[in-house]
């Protein structure tokens, strides 16, 4: 997967994510620029989505040309 840059646009979509699925925790959604990997186990974990099933999600809730780009667009 390529690397996941959602600087500008995370908050914005943590709250989109805390929406969809009411278990998840701040701790669950902390971003730290490296750890994306982490970032994405993590979600798989608590969602039971899988990395392409949440790599879908956060490519349609987000408005970042930038981050689509980073996922394949």
């Amino acid at each position: 997967m390529d690397k996941l840059e959602l600087k500008g646009s995370w908050n914005v979509l943590k709250g989109k994510l805390k929406q969809s699925y009411a278990n998840l925790t701040d701790d669950d959604l902390r971003y730290e620029e490296g750890k994306e990997d982490e970032l994405l186990g993590r979600l798989q974990k608590k969602t039971g989505q899988t990395k392409d099933q949440l790599t879908k999600w956060i490519k349609s809730n987000t408005n970042s040309p930038r981050a689509n780009r980073d996922f394949g667009e």
